[in-house]
């Protein structure tokens, strides 16, 4: 059982790291404040961005227990769904690969620490289909019963995730040299990650 609940969760924490790097609005977001305005600021960003994964991920941990007591069937759903959303972002990954990512700074006032945190925790929480995700992640790799220990863990790791890999990209974009280097290999990132994401949500669907 303990090794069982081990592999979840570090199944778990592949897939959000696989989820977090896929290019989309909240990687564009943290890009583009750390080269116009401060690697602080990005970071701060960073920080918002985790901080809302971490409540996303109770929320949906709280809500599965709940609906898999009332509705087991509901439990193979949404192992399916969660399967199809994975293969879709690793076909999105896969499609804008060789895609040029848009970094022009933008004019204004470069953002405080306390707004940029707020950006970020805003745009995380303004996207109630991260909830919906962790959902189907979490069915997808957990059993019926979450071990309590869980509740804590996996919203910390949500947290954890998000928060280093926007921290890294803020790091890195907001000096010349690196964002050149990772520009550079942006493709081949894109092509693996999609790749791993694909395989797995097939692989989520196939082992029901």
């Amino acid at each position: 059982m303990l090794n069982e609940t081990v592999m979840s969760v570090l199944g778990i924490t592949g897939v959000i790291a696989l989820g977090a790097m896929s290019p989309g609005q909240s990687f564009i977001l943290v890009a583009r404040t750390a080269v116009a305005s401060s690697r602080r600021a990005g970071m701060a960003v960073a920080l918002g961005m985790g901080v809302g994964c971490f409540i996303f991920a109770l929320i949906a941990l709280l809500g599965l227990q709940s609906l898999l007591l009332a509705l087991p069937w509901l439990y193979g759903t949404l192992k399916v769904l969660g399967g199809l959303y994975l293969v879709y972002l690793g076909i999105k990954m896969l499609r804008g690969a060789s895609r040029p990512l848009a970094l022009a700074p933008r004019g204004g006032q470069p953002l405080g620490l306390w707004q940029a945190f707020r950006t970020g925790l805003f745009t995380q929480l303004g996207n109630p289909n991260t909830a919906i995700v962790f959902s189907g992640v979490f069915a997808a790799l957990l059993s019926h019963k979450i071990p309590p220990v869980l509740y804590i863990v996996l919203p910390l790791i949500a947290l954890a995730v998000d928060l280093l890999w926007y921290a890294f990209v803020a790091f890195v974009l907001s000096s010349p040299r690196p964002r050149q280097v990772y520009l550079h290999f942006k493709a081949g990132f894109d092509r693996l990650g999609g790749t791993m994401l694909a395989l797995f949500g097939a692989k989520l669907m196939m082992n029901r």
